[in-house]
């Protein structure tokens, strides 16, 4: 047994009554150091019956520093936890027994008899060392523990209760009862699974002198843009439930709790429930998810050869195969030791080479699969000069275990027209020799391309996604120079080249007979064609008095940049991310700052750009003969593209307002509106519907959604927590996103704000020597998630550009089967 910092008169004192535990019926096992840690094996010592045995009991013990009478609060928490005791199943059932006298605790023989305790007091030192040592002892040897709002005041010179509880309240904590909305981000403890996802309920919040948050695994937090912390805030990771395992027991604690009428509260007795389940050994229960110890982040290649690309390119997307292999590419980059060709004259202008590796984790060596020649080696520079092309995106055939076919999303560089500055984009498929994994560009079958203009920078977008129908997802940039607008629409038409707009994304992302700046959805066939599936944006056979026309191949409209789109094949919903504009700030004139934008996209639609960002939030229209001076406001309900660059329907879908958006002042900047509906514009007057958000220098990286499988046998999968969960994450890693929402299925396809974020931060580790550009994340087949970070320069591959694996390491649910009570699962 490790007891920490006691005396040796102490020491044996503990010893004595550890044995009494063991001997009483509570299970033993080998001590930990106070942290978390997968539950310890039973020792030759342990006894055959659970703690407590078939008669499961929890202790209640409200005794209190402070004199006076009995606390209404204690009464109501015991009457609670009696009732809570005797109804449900009968095998969830248990006795209970109050006391406030702290004796209970160096009485090995009783003690023992309990299979949790639980602390509903009102704090103080109310246990003298011989009795804190008992209640070591009791977690050690393999107890429960319950500790309600002020326990966490209990024992304030012990930092082994500390470790315990989890977190002290922090001075200046509100003392007043307030209306809050608590985010039950836990959706499979037994504590919180029942409960709404947005719990709107009355107490006193206590905030934190440290929050607890990767120490603990939390299961609840309370909101605190919807009520006053006070000076002490602990800010938007506010926990306000946890648990943990600890020094051989299960720690539950609560801050809820701090009222009468809390024991009332039908959901906050199913809360308490659920915590006396897991406690006493009733249920199993997962409490090591969110603990950032139980993670392990893994460069698995290796920095480039000099002057090869033999581990990596310039990375820019990751797809994982059914076997566990990683497929990976890179832009068109080379490494800064290589040329970079900017002269027009010269024929192998921006002549770069897309690569893709291939990851094999069962031999962990990389293999360079192929090589394409694209355009995309320009370098950087000003909006003239550098360039975004190349290869963009990779995606495998739903049967990829059987034929191999690789689809690619690039630039051929023998495209090009130096004369006009045009190019065209490929989506193709290719053969993959799953024996060798080496691609046969030969296998090239050519499923769409369409035309891009090169003369001018950026945006090329790049991901592709599959879903559950067979149908394939393309998300196009809007083929538009950032520059010629202030960094608000991107709607001059002033500028072009040879006749082609290179300002003006109404000629690309607004206009509906445009590929650009869209996500298209098309049904590849074997032959190396493809069929256009029902519920598309348009048919392609659309006229309106303006005589335009459509593609049939749009499913959804008004994007910027998305570089990274995913689908959950369980629901067939698609997930996007784009990254805005570069105003850094809103104007009163031209519309929002820069925003980038997630969004669950549960229908054909048009996202807004360049008419509308945010919630439907509009910028000012501006046209010839002077793009200087602006004009209206656009209408978001129905958008009109008036440019003389469009070549397709003047009169647009609606927009539908985004889920995720973000600006350097903070997440989901809202203003207030005129009678028209057009926002102030007005800094001062922002509100922020997401204080979890904030950019500066932002680029969007859209993530998955994790699904669980309880099938699989991979000791590094993540666990079931995460299932459902959206990964929302940007390209930098300092004030940016790197997140896991969750929304609400009955709005998020009309835009409605996510309802609960946790940081992923300390488990997909930012900083220069951790994943610091985060290009694409994944989760393989064995549940472990593949990250590629894409190194410390731009337009370049260097020593930090890697493919990561993030691999769980905590062990299952505890108690193990064999210890749960009544043999209740």
């Amino acid at each position: 047994m490790h007891l920490r910092g006691l005396s040796t008169r102490r020491q044996t004192w503990v010893a004595t009554v550890t044995a009494g535990f063991v001997a009483a019926g509570l299970m033993s096992a080998p001590a930990a150091d106070a942290r978390p840690a997968p539950e310890p094996p039973l020792t030759t010592m342990s006894v055959k019956s659970p703690p407590g045995g078939a008669n499961v009991r929890v202790l209640i013990f409200y005794g209190s520093a402070a004199a006076g009478d009995e606390s209404p609060l204690v009464n109501a928490g015991i009457g609670a936890i009696e009732k809570i005791g005797l109804s449900g199943p009968a095998d969830q059932r248990f006795k209970v027994e109050a006391t406030d006298d702290a004796s209970v605790f160096t009485n090995e023989t009783k003690l023992g008899r309990f299979n949790s305790i639980v602390f509903l007091t009102g704090g103080g030192d109310v246990l003298d060392p011989e009795q804190e040592a008992g209640l070591e002892a009791y977690m050690e040897a393999g107890g429960g523990f319950v500790g309600i709002h002020d326990a966490a005041r209990a024992e304030p010179y012990s930092d082994w209760f500390t470790g315990l509880v989890g977190a002290r309240p922090a001075a200046g904590s509100p003392t007043a009862v307030q209306r809050a909305v608590v985010e039950v981000g836990d959706r499979r403890h037994p504590a919180t699974k029942e409960l709404p996802v947005q719990w709107k309920r009355p107490d006193k919040w206590l905030n934190w002198a440290k929050n607890p948050s990767g120490a603990v695994h939390t299961v609840a937090r309370v909101r605190e843009s919807t009520y006053q912390p006070g000076t002490g805030a602990t800010g938007w990771d506010h926990p306000v439930s946890w648990c943990r395992d600890y020094d051989g027991g299960r720690s539950f604690y609560t801050g809820m709790g701090g009222t009468v009428s809390s024991y009332d509260e039908t959901d906050f007795r199913t809360h308490l429930r659920g915590a006396l389940a897991w406690t006493t050994r009733l249920s199993q229960a997962d409490c090591k998810a969110t603990i950032n110890g139980n993670y392990k982040a893994e460069r698995l290649t290796q920095p480039n050869q000099p002057g090869q690309n033999d581990q990596i390119g310039e990375p820019h997307g990751l797809v994982t195969a059914p076997d566990g292999r990683v497929l990976y590419i890179g832009r068109g980059g080379a490494d800064s030791s290589q040329p970079v060709v900017t002269d027009w004259n010269n024929p192998d202008i921006g002549k770069g080479k897309g690569e893709i590796h291939v990851y094999d984790p069962k031999t962990k060596k990389v293999t360079l699969a192929g090589a394409l020649t694209v355009f995309g080696n320009k370098g950087g520079g000003d909006e003239l000069i550098k360039v975004e092309e190349g290869l963009l995106g990779i995606e495998l055939d739903p049967r990829f275990e059987e034929n191999g076919w690789v689809y690619l999303h690039y630039t051929p560089h023998s495209k090009l027209n130096r004369d006009t500055r045009m190019a065209e984009r490929y989506v193709s498929r290719f053969t993959l020799d799953l024996a060798t994994n080496k691609l046969d560009l030969g296998s090239e079958k050519v499923l769409l391309k369409w035309p891009v203009q090169v003369h001018s920078c950026c945006h090329a977008g790049g991901g592709m996604a599959w879903d559950s129908k067979g149908n394939l997802y393309i998300a196009t940039g809007d083929n538009n120079s950032s520059g010629f607008s202030g960094g608000y629409s991107g709607n001059n038409p002033e500028p072009d080249y040879k006749g082609v707009s290179f300002a003006d994304a109404r000629r690309t992302a607004g206009n509906t007979n445009n590929l650009n700046g869209k996500i298209l959805r098309i049904r590849p066939e074997p032959d190396g064609t493809y069929t256009l599936p029902e519920g598309n944006l348009f048919t392609g056979k659309e006229t309106d008095e303006g005589g335009g026309k459509t593609r049939g191949e749009i499913y959804v409209m008004g994007v910027r940049n998305p570089a990274r789109i995913f689908v959950d094949k369980q629901t067939d919903v698609l997930y996007a991310g784009w990254v805005g504009p570069d105003a850094s700030t809103p104007s009163t004139t031209w519309g929002p700052a820069k925003y980038d934008t997630f969004a669950v996209i549960t229908k054909a639609s048009n996202r807004g750009w360049p008419y509308c960002m945010g919630n439907k939030q509009p910028y000012r229209d501006r046209n010839l003969p002077d793009p200087s001076k602006p004009l209206g406001w656009y209408d978001c309900d129905a958008p009109k593209n008036e440019s003389p660059n469009n070549d397709g329907l003047v009169n647009l879908p609606p927009v539908t307002g985004n889920n995720i958006w973000y600006s350097p002042q903070g997440g989901a900047p809202d203003f207030p509106r005129d009678a028209n509906g057009v926002p102030s514009y007005k800094q001062e007057e922002a509100t922020y519907g997401l204080p979890w958000l904030k950019g500066g220098g932002q680029a969007a990286m859209n993530g998955p959604v994790y699904r669980f499988d309880a099938a699989s046998t991979s000791g590094t999968k993540w666990p079931a927590y995460w299932d459902g969960k959206w990964f929302v994450g940007d390209f930098y890693d300092a004030d940016q996103p790197r997140n896991a929402v969750i929304t609400d299925p009955k709005t998020h396809g009309d835009g409605g704000l996510p309802v609960h974020s946790e940081s992923l931060k300390k488990i997909v580790p930012v900083g220069n020597d951790g994943i610091k550009n985060l290009m694409d994340w994944k989760f393989g087949p064995d549940g472990a998630l593949y990250v590629l970070d894409y190194g410390r320069g731009f337009f370049t591959s260097d020593a930090k550009s890697a493919l990561w694996r993030v691999t769980y390491t905590g062990g299952g649910p505890t108690p193990a089967a064999d210890q749960l009570a009544r043999g209740a699962q």
